[in-house]
């Protein structure tokens, strides 16, 4: 055995403290490294896409973007509003924001139609991505004029402030996850192998890589910028993959420990471990990497972060797997083998190390696949389809600000801003690009745009008309009186977009316009997703074919497993979106239902499910080819491959779960929906695909299965190694 995966775990057994102090020294390197360069943020630019894409560049050429805004609401803290307090609080309050370096205007104070609110409005510098950074300096002077004005209350929104308590909210969410998921995996974890030391191994190499991926990440944002999602990918994926991957391992040592009863070296079981279970650790991780970087393909800063994030955690846990893990199981399994012989030396009988059992359970589970495939096959994928059948109804929209939870102080204040003030729920921001000589009809059309909207109920107004210095960019704002995610918000841009504008806009010659705002942004985003879709998908579905048929030499093995993967990812779709589109769930998972599944889900939980299952059907279809290989018949391979990985892969799924089940407990709602699927998914693949569907199929195959090659045996077997299952012949 001289593959790669055998060379660098060679080389780490015959140095074992030198292995761990470079892996050490990479973490710290990796972390050192990340912190000195700093993270890149992706910019408002870096977000724009579809025709409120291109309003945002029109706009920000001439310089009128929309500037980021707080609102001040000022009202009684108990029965009528003072209108001359209020107004005096209004006037401080405004002297005080101006001269804030952060603030760009503050707008004269709005009094609310009944009376009991008034509304200030700052607007500040700089782009709408930095301005929750500033938010920390209005805050306190909205609360040093509070104090001032005891009578009254001041409070603030405005996007940046619900942005900041977005961000501090996951951050809180990210501490529970880990609280809860660190003691459930170890617990897990020390019930497969019964002890305190193997069980923190797993942890212990999943956290350093998490840690090594964080720093590593902040250095590959400087090439592709960071959307402010990578830590949190980073974690979930990290910790879901780090642990399986060194579970894989980890088993399959103490696997070949136990059946050698002594016979063998520590270097030499982690030899034979690294040929086999380290060899289809590396195949999973390059089927997660590769599958996931289809991402890149959807042209979307937030799918290439978290494809960034991705990629970046799995390669550190795969080379964790190839370098510490095997130094550390060298180091352990000397120890074990000290404590033997000091055991042996007082007459003690040896500790009998824990193996692959394989047991009742699993042979009773595999009983329908293995005495009537075709009837278990069809009935697992028709229930499969039944879950899929949800699907047809899937509602996709862009999570937004009426999406949030009202566990953030700012979105209950933006609430009453909604109610008070009506007419500031949406601004439409339709941006004309002309020549300087048609600057006059420009302005001519929009005012007659204006016109026209102040004659349609979905409107509420408009604003003057601001024009650039070079004349040649040109703003209308209208005002829309409905929450943003209302039909009616959506009805008046589809409005504006198809018969206002052409009919204004549209007959100047040259006018080049498009229209902005939340609604927009809203609505062009999913487009923008549903046009890269088929791509995307198209090329997901190649990777995953190419990467099994390259893994096990066989074409239908290849087709089988793009098919398992779309039943899989597919089902647990239809499961989030019949949990999660409809009300009766809300109490049970707390939260909110929207009527629909955030815009970025999907796509992202198809490619990264895709990668997920490689893992079960890399590490599964691994052991029914080391039996193949050594001359073992199909179907016996494929009952005792399935039955002997079954523990280990068991116990995989169980941690995953436990990890992506943590983020149902998050408040921010695409976070659930994604932690919910996620853990379906797995549970799902582990016990319904990999147990009935994967080796039905392959029973019904029989020697197909391999085609168009035939793994043929290498080396002379004798009935024994053959029982063992033995990886005594090169399978890569």
């Amino acid at each position: 055995m001289n593959s790669f995966t055998v060379r660098m775990a060679r080389r780490s057994a015959r140095h074992p403290w030198r292995a761990l102090v470079g892996w050490f020294v990479f973490v710290v390197l990796c972390l050192g490294i990340g912190s000195a360069v700093g993270t890149n943020s992706a910019k408002t630019a870096d977000y724009r896409v579809g025709e409120a894409g291109r309003a945002e560049a029109m706009a920000a050429e001439g310089r009128l973007e929309r500037r980021p805004t707080e609102q001040v609401l000022i009202s009684a803290r108990s029965g009528a509003l003072d209108r001359g307090a209020a107004e005096a609080a209004a006037e401080e309050l405004g002297d005080r924001m101006e001269r804030l370096p952060e603030v760009a205007d503050v707008a004269d104070p709005l009094l609310s139609a009944d009376g009991r609110i008034l509304m200030v409005e700052v607007a500040l510098k700089g782009e709408e991505r930095d301005a929750k950074e500033k938010v920390g300096a209005l805050a306190e002077q909205t609360g040093a004029v509070g104090e001032a004005y005891p009578g009254l209350l001041l409070e603030e929104t405005g996007s940046p402030s619900i942005s900041k308590g977005v961000d501090r909210q996951r951050s809180d969410d990210l501490a529970l996850s880990e609280k809860i998921t660190l003691p459930v995996t170890l617990v897990v974890l020390l019930a497969v192998f019964g002890s305190v030391t193997m069980a923190g191994v797993p942890l212990l190499l999943a956290l350093s890589s998490i840690a090594a991926a964080v720093g590593l990440s902040m250095v590959v944002s400087h090439v592709s910028p960071d959307a402010g999602v990578g830590t949190n990918v980073i974690l979930m994926i990290g910790l879901a993959v780090g642990v399986d991957y060194t579970l894989f391992h980890l088993k399959r040592e103490r696997e070949e420990r136990s059946r050698s009863g002594g016979r063998l070296s520590s270097e030499a079981l982690v030899e034979l471990a690294a040929a086999t279970s380290g060899r289809a650790v590396v195949v999973s991780g390059l089927a997660v990497v590769a599958s996931t970087a289809t991402l890149y393909l959807a042209s979307d800063v937030v799918f290439s972060s978290l494809a960034t994030g991705t990629i970046v955690v799995v390669l550190v846990a795969v080379a964790s797997s190839l370098t510490a893990l095997p130094a550390l199981l060298v180091t352990l399994g000397r120890r074990e083998e000290r404590r033997a012989r000091r055991r042996a030396g007082r007459g003690k009988p040896a500790r009998r190390t824990p193996g692959e059992a394989g047991g009742r359970v699993w042979a009773a589970l595999l009983r329908p696949a293995s005495r009537h495939p075709l009837a278990t096959l069809c009935v697992s994928v028709l229930g499969l389809l039944a879950l899929i059948t949800p699907l047809t109804g899937l509602k996709i929209t862009e999570m937004s600000r009426d999406t949030h939870s009202r566990d953030i102080p700012a979105m209950r204040v933006y609430d009453r801003l909604n109610e008070a003030f009506p007419e500031q729920r949406v601004t439409h921001q339709v941006v004309v690009r002309a020549t300087a000589a048609r600057s006059g009809e420009v302005a001519g059309a929009l005012r007659e745009l204006a016109r026209r909207a102040d004659a349609d109920p979905l409107f509420a107004g408009a604003a003057p008309v601001r024009a650039s210095a070079d004349h040649r960019i040109s703003v209308l704002e209208l005002k829309v009186p409905y929450l943003g995610n209302s039909d009616q918000a959506y009805a008046s841009l589809d409005s504006l977009r198809e018969d206002h504008l052409p009919a204004t806009v549209g007959r100047v010659d040259g006018a080049e316009f498009a229209v902005s705002g939340d609604v927009a942004r809203y609505t062009d985003y999913p487009a923008h997703q549903n046009d890269k879709l088929p791509l995307v998908l198209g090329a997901l579905l190649l990777v995953t074919f190419a990467m099994t048929t390259y893994a096990f030499r066989s074409v239908v093995l290849g087709l089988i497993g793009v098919v398992l993967n779309l039943l899989s990812a597919a089902a647990a779709l239809g499961l989030l979106v019949l949990v999660f589109q409809g009300t009766w769930a809300e109490e049970l998972l707390d939260f909110r239902s929207t009527g629909s599944v955030g815009s970025r889900v999907p796509l992202f939980l198809f490619v990264i499910l895709f990668g997920l299952s490689m893992d079960y059907q890399v590490f599964v279809v691994s052991r029914i080819r080391e039996a193949v290989l050594a001359g073992v018949p199909t179907r016996q391979a494929v009952l005792d491959g399935i039955r002997r990985s079954a523990s280990v892969v068991t116990s995989a799924a169980v941690v995953m779960t436990t990890v992506f089940v943590s983020f149902v407990f998050l408040h921010i709602i695409e976070m659930k929906q994604i932690g919910f699927v996620l853990a379906a998914a797995v549970l799902l693949d582990a016990f319904i695909v990999r147990i009935m569907v994967l080796p039905s199929a392959l029973l019904l195959f029989g020697e197909a299965s391999w085609w168009p090659s035939r793994p043929a045996v290498r080396a002379a077997v004798t009935p024994r190694q053959v029982a063992d299952d033995r990886p005594t012949v090169d399978v890569r």
